[in-house]
C-alpha cells in the first residue's frame, strides 16, 4: 500500500487530518501560563486531569468524547520512529524570544538545577540516583492533539498535528540547540538526542522522512537547514533564530560549570519535560476537543479545520499544484468579509462556517451542524470519491452563490433579490443551502424566472408560518426535502417548481397557512411582543412596498423600512386621552379589556418616518390624526388618517385589509 493510501487501499478515504489556526502562542505549559481563573471549572478540571494522567483514556462527559490522553516525556514521545506532519496551510510559526523561547529555556535551566541538587544530595546520603530523580517534579509543556494518518505497511507511523504545532516545533528546535553543544563537547549523548530529531535511516525512503517533524509546505525548504549539522551564519527565519538562541543558552548554561552539568541538562529535557499527548480516536471530533482544551475562550473556526483537512488529504494523495488550487479557490475565504461573524447569540458564526455548513447540507442531502462541522465534513469525504480540487471548486461556486443570497452581490432580478433579502432578514439560515444549491445549477436547467418563483415560494412558506405563529422547528429537514425533490425533478422549469410546491404543501405537521388562517392571525393575534420589531417592520414594510408599486395614482416612494419606527395608532397608554364610551361600569370594563387585547395586533401597528411628531404618540385621536396625515407617503398610513375615530372595530378592519395585501405579497400557489 503506497504512502497516503488508506487501509482499504484507496486514496479517497484518507483519515481526517486537521489544523488549528487559533493555537495560543503563550501557553508554554498548563500551570504557569494559562489563565485558569477565567476558565470554567469544568474545563479547568479536564485540563488538570489530562496533565496529571500518566496513562489511560479520558472521557469528557456530556460531549461523547473518548480519547487517548497520556502524559509522556519527550524521550518517550520522540524516540519512536514517527513523522509528525503540520498540515500544509497551518499558520506561521509565531513563537519568539521574548514571548516564549526565553521562558522555556529558563524553565529547563530551573528543572536541571533541581535535578542536579537532588543528585548531589543523593550522593551525600548514599542513595541511588534513580531514587533522587523520582523526587524531582516534572515540567509540563502542555498538550498536543494528533490525528493518525494512514501509512504504507511497514512504513513510518504518521500523525497530523491538530493542536500544538507551535509547541512541538519549539521542542524540536530546543533539542537541536542542545545537540549543537553536545557535538561541540564530543558528548556520547549526542546520538541519543539526535534520535529525538531523526528517524532511523533503515526505514527512511526519502530525505523528508528523516525528520520527526515535517512543517507546513511553506517552511519545508528552511526546516532541513534548521535541523542540519551545518547551521547557516545568516538567516532571519524564526526557525534559525530559535536554534541559534537555544544553542547559545545551552553553552552559557554549561560554561565553567561542573562536567556533569551538560548531562543533567539533557536528562532534564528528555525525561522531565513532558507533554500531554491526545491521540484522536475514530469517533472523536477535533472541533469539540479544541474548544474543551481552550476553555471555550478562543473562538474556533471550523473553516480552518476543514481547510486543512482538505489540503492535507490532497497532499497525501499526491495531488499537484495545491498552492495554485489554494490561491484560486480558497484564498478568497481568508478575506475578512468571510471571517466576519453573523447570526445572534450562541448561533453566531463566521460566514465561512455558515457557507461550509450550507455546502455540506446541500451536497450530502443531510442537515449539517456548524458545531460539528469538521467531523461531518470528514465523514462525507471519507465516503466520497472526490479530489481536493473538485471539492474546492464546488465550494468556490457555493461561495459566489452565498454572496448573492445574502445581498453582498446583486441577483439577476428584482424579484429574486427581494426574496433573498427577506429570507436573510428573517434569519432563516436553514433555507440557505437550498438557495445556494439552486444558484449552482446550470442556466439551462432552471431559468431566472423559475429560480425567483422557487425563492418566492420558500419566502411565502416561511413568512406565512411566521405571521400565524407556527413552530419553526424542523425547517432544516423541510428545506433538505425540497432540495431533494428539486434535484430529482426532470430538467424542466415547470416540473421543478411543481416538485418544490408539492413538498411545501405536503410536509406533515408543517402546514403552509392558507389565506383564511392569515386573515384570522391579522385580526386576532398579538403581534407586538410575540414577534421581534425587526420582523414586524419586515411584514409592514413589505405590505407598504407592494402598495407603493401597485397604486397607479401615486408615484412610488422609496423607504428604508428597516430603519422606520413602529408606532401604535391607539397608544398603549390610552387611558388618559382616549375616553371610554360605555355609560356603565361593566360596559367600560369590557370596552377596556377589548382595547387592551387589540393594542398589539397588527391592525393597530404602523410604520412612521423620523419626521413623525413623537410628542403626540400618547395624545388623543383628534391630535394624533393630523400626524398620520403627514405620514401618508407610506401607503399603509393613508387610510389611518381618513378615520374619524380609531376603535377596536377599526383595528380589526385594518387588520383584514392588511391581511388581504399580505396574501398578495406572499401568495400560496398550488402544485
Amino acid at each position: 500500500m503506497a504512502d497516503g493510501m488508506t487501509r482499504d487501499g484507496t486514496c479517497r478515504q484518507s483519515p481526517p487530518p486537521a489544523l488549528l489556526s487559533n493555537e495560543r502562542p503563550n501557553a508554554l505549559h498548563l500551570f504557569r501560563n494559562r489563565d485558569f481563573a477565567s476558565m470554567s471549572v469544568h474545563s479547568r478540571d479536564l485540563i488538570i486531569r489530562r496533565a496529571r494522567a500518566s496513562s489511560g483514556a479520558l472521557h469528557q462527559e456530556g460531549m461523547g468524547l473518548t480519547m487517548d490522553a497520556n502524559t509522556y516525556s519527550l524521550k518517550q514521545i520522540l524516540t519512536q520512529d514517527r513523522r509528525y506532519i503540520i498540515p500544509t496551510f497551518q499558520r506561521d510559526y509565531e513563537w519568539t524570544l521574548e514571548g516564549q523561547w526565553k521562558l522555556l529555556f529558563d524553565d529547563l535551566a530551573e528543572t536541571a538545577d533541581r535535578l542536579f541538587q537532588a543528585r548531589q544530595q543523593a550522593a551525600i546520603n548514599g542513595e541511588p540516583l534513580a531514587k533522587a530523580d523520582k523526587k524531582v517534579p516534572p515540567h509540563f509543556l502542555g498538550a498536543i492533539v494528533c490525528d493518525q494518518l494512514a501509512a504504507a505497511v511497514g512504513g513510518l507511523d504518521l500523525r497530523a498535528v491538530i493542536d500544538g504545532q507551535q509547541r512541538l516545533t519549539t521542542v524540536q528546535l530546543i533539542l537541536r540547540g542542545v545537540l549543537d553543544v553536545l557535538i561541540e563537547h564530543a558528548s556520547p549523548r549526542a546520538r541519543q538526542v539526535r534520535r529525538l530529531l531523526e528517524n532511523h535511516p533503515d526505514i527512511v525512503d526519502s530525505p523528508e522522512e528523516q525528520h520527526k517533524l515535517w512543517p507546513r509546505r511553506k517552511d519545508r525548504e528552511v526546516w532541513p537547514l534548521a535541523m542540519g549539522d551545518m547551521l547557516p551564519d545568516e538567516g532571519t527565519h524564526l526557525y534559525l533564530q530559535a536554534r541559534r538562541y537555544f544553542s547559545e543558552r545551552t553553552r552559557e548554561a554549561v560554561h565553567n560549570a561542573e562536567p556533569e552539568r551538560l548531562d543533567v541538562l539533557v536528562d532534564a529535557l528528555l525525561d522531565l519535560f513532558k507533554l500531554v499527548v491526545i491521540d484522536l480516536e475514530d469517533n472523536d471530533d477535533a472541533q469539540v476537543i479544541f474548544e474543551v482544551l481552550n476553555g471555550r475562550q478562543t473562538p474556533l473556526s471550523a473553516a480552518d479545520l476543514v481547510k486543512n483537512l482538505l489540503f492535507l488529504r490532497g497532499e497525501l494523495c499526491d495531488e499537484k499544484e495545491l498552492e495554485k488550487v489554494y490561491d484560486t479557490y480558497w484564498a478568497p475565504f481568508d478575506e475578512q468579509w468571510w471571517k466576519t461573524e453573523v447570526g445572534r447569540g450562541h448561533a453566531q458564526r463566521g460566514r465561512r462556517d455558515v457557507l461550509l455548513s450550507g455546502w455540506l447540507t446541500a451536497v450530502s442531502r443531510s442537515e449539517a451542524s456548524v458545531s460539528h462541522l469538521y467531523s461531518q465534513v470528514r465523514g462525507y469525504l471519507d465516503g466520497a470519491d472526490r479530489k481536493t480540487v473538485d471539492v474546492l471548486a464546488e465550494l468556490h461556486d457555493f461561495g459566489r452563490a452565498y454572496r448573492v443570497v445574502v445581498g453582498a452581490e446583486p441577483a439577476e432580478s428584482a424579484a429574486l433579490r427581494r426574496s433573498y433579502q427577506r429570507i436573510d432578514a428573517l434569519g432563516i439560515t436553514t433555507a440557505t443551502p437550498l438557495l445556494m444549491w439552486l444558484r449552482t445549477l446550470p442556466s439551462d436547467y432552471i431559468s431566472v424566472v423559475s429560480h425567483a418563483s422557487v425563492a418566492r415560494a420558500v419566502e411565502s412558506w416561511v413568512v406565512r408560518r411566521l405571521l400565524v405563529g407556527a413552530n419553526t422547528r424542523g425547517y432544516g429537514k423541510v428545506f433538505v426535502d425540497v432540495l431533494k425533490a428539486a434535484d430529482q425533478a426532470p430538467a424542466d422549469d415547470a416540473l421543478l417548481i411543481d416538485a418544490v410546491l408539492r413538498v411545501l404543501h405536503g410536509v406533515d405537521g408543517m402546514l403552509w397557512p392558507d389565506d383564511d388562517e392569515l386573515v384570522k392571525a391579522f385580526v386576532t393575534r398579538k403581534f407586538y411582543g410575540n414577534l421581534t420589531q425587526e420582523r414586524i417592520r419586515l411584514a409592514l414594510g413589505s405590505i407598504d412596498q407592494h402598495l407603493q408599486e401597485s397604486n397607479p395614482k401615486t408615484e412610488p416612494a422609496t423607504f428604508q423600512y428597516e430603519k422606520l419606527q413602529i408606532e401604535h395608532v391607539m397608544p398603549r397608554q390610552w387611558r388618559q386621552h382616549w375616553p371610554l364610551e360605555s355609560a356603565d361600569d361593566a360596559g367600560r370594563l369590557f370596552e377596556a379589556q377589548r382595547r387592551d387585547e387589540a393594542l398589539n395586533r397588527i391592525g393597530n401597528l404602523t410604520l412612521v418616518t423620523p419626521t413623525f411628531n413623537g410628542a403626540v404618540s400618547n395624545a388623543g385621536w383628534a391630535e394624533k390624526r393630523p400626524a398620520f396625515a403627514e405620514q401618508s407617503k407610506l401607503q399603509i398610513n393613508g387610510l389611518i388618517a381618513m378615520q374619524n375615530a380609531w376603535t377596536v372595530e377599526t383595528i380589526e378592519a385594518r387588520g383584514r385589509a392588511l391581511a388581504k395585501v399580505a396574501c398578495e405579497v406572499w401568495p400560496r400557489p398550488l402544485p
